[in-house]
């Protein structure tokens, strides 16, 4: 997989790059020189969609009339605060046989019985976990299969995915992915004046994160 980048003039101002199309980016890594870069918007974000944040891909820089390719993961990745399309990307080289850490998306897939069938509320804990491991064993996403959920008691920890042992995990294991939880129950208090009943349920709904299905 690669993506084709070009040198930066750094005296160009980021904001000038972005109405063109491109995205500032940087190039670094273990005794590797900082390289300031410039892609293409549609193609990172194209590449971003296929390999993720843990998959190594060929950057191609021409240089002195010649490509040359480096073995990148995206390391990092800024974004404008109200679009969310990213402003600034680091790259960084990864060296044969080097360890690195990384940010493994979860993945929720299928339907929990618990949910459609009982009427509980799916709580996600995690959308992410943290890794470390040589770049070729490194999962490119984690997928939760929440059709296991079947009691309004159910739930999935760590340990119970199925994360290559190649890789170290630095979350617990008995860390809670998702779970089920009751519904909660609107309590009705009746003031004095029939007139300003208070349904303090609902006060409480809009603050929850978690998610029904």
């Amino acid at each position: 997989m690669e993506l084709e980048v070009k040198l930066r003039n750094q005296n160009k101002k980021a904001k000038n790059f972005i109405k063109e199309g491109d995205i500032p980016a940087i190039l670094y890594g273990k005794d590797v020189e900082n390289i300031p870069l410039s892609v293409n918007q549609k193609e990172f974000e194209k590449i971003l969609k296929e390999a993720g944040e843990s998959t190594i891909i060929n950057l191609i820089i021409e240089k002195d009339g010649k490509r040359e390719a480096h073995p990148v993961l995206i390391y990092d990745i800024q974004e404008h605060y109200l679009t969310h399309k990213p402003i600034h990307i680091d790259f960084y080289q990864v060296k044969k046989g080097q360890k690195i850490k990384a940010h493994i998306p979860i993945e929720f897939i299928g339907e929990a019985p618990a949910v459609k069938i009982l009427g509980g509320i799916l709580v996600k804990n995690l959308d992410e976990i943290e890794v470390e491991g040589l770049p070729q064993d490194l999962p490119h996403i984690i997928s939760v299969d929440i059709s296991k959920l079947d009691t309004l008691e159910s739930k999935i920890s760590l340990k119970d995915l199925n994360i290559s042992k190649k890789v170290k995990v630095f979350t617990s294991p008995e860390t809670i992915v998702v779970s089920i939880v009751l519904p909660q129950e609107e309590e009705v208090s009746i003031p004095e004046s029939p007139t300003e009943v208070k349904i303090e349920g609902e006060e409480k709904k809009s603050e929850k994160t978690v998610e029904e299905e």
